[in-house]
């Protein structure tokens, strides 16, 4: 994998989802491949641009508006017990019954449809997180952060909506290496097109 930071100039990445859009640029001839990046916003200035950590498994070609700051080889090797400080934006959903949306049939069986909705209270984000890692690493400290909504608009499918990020900070046990680096290599939870999911880890 390789760990690049990226410079998005100007004004041409005005939310979520148009972000996502420009970093395709960086991976010329996939654009009928599967996403294999993540990554996370770490700073937005106006006529500046949006700088963002990038964790990919093929090597971003640099474009005129597209700047890769630094890149590095990343290569994770574990060891249980390991402690190691974390970073983490993610999208905290839990799936609904909403009668008001009426029924649907799936194989033969009635269904009520349903409907996303984020966690809001700090108690079921920690608990959220607590089971992504569950059988993975103990939670040795967290720091819970909330932010802003991100908005994005799909002009194509003439679509737009919201998100509502959470930042985790804290340190980590390890207790199984090999599930850690799945989902570090996968992320964690929903919406990593819109710079969600990236797993972010250093030593303690």
């Amino acid at each position: 994998m390789y760990l690049s930071k990226v410079l998005i100039e100007g004004n041409q990445a005005k939310n979520a989802y148009q972000i996502h859009q420009r970093l395709w640029e960086l991976f010329p001839g996939q654009a009928e491949a599967s996403r294999d990046f993540l990554f996370r916003v770490e700073g937005q200035q106006q006529g500046v641009g949006c700088e963002l950590l990038m964790q990919s498994a093929q090597i971003p070609q640099m474009t005129s508006a597209i700047r890769v700051l630094g890149q590095k080889t990343f290569e994770p090797a574990f060891h249980v017990g390991q402690r190691l400080r974390f970073r983490l934006r993610a999208n905290l959903i839990k799936t609904i019954k909403d009668p008001a949306r009426g029924k649907v049939e799936k194989n033969g069986r009635t269904f009520s449809r349903t409907v996303r909705v984020p966690l809001i209270k700090e108690d079921e984000q920690r608990m959220w997180l607590a089971r992504k890692f569950e059988g993975i690493a103990l939670m040795e400290s967290l720091v819970v952060q909330q932010e802003r909504p991100l908005y994005f608009r799909k002009t194509k499918e003439k679509r737009s909506g919201k998100i509502q990020p959470v930042l985790f900070d804290g340190v980590l046990v390890v207790a199984d290496t090999k599930a850690l680096g799945t989902i570090l290599e996968r992320g964690i939870g929903p919406a990593k097109a819109f710079g969600c999911g990236l797993l972010s880890l250093a030593a303690g």
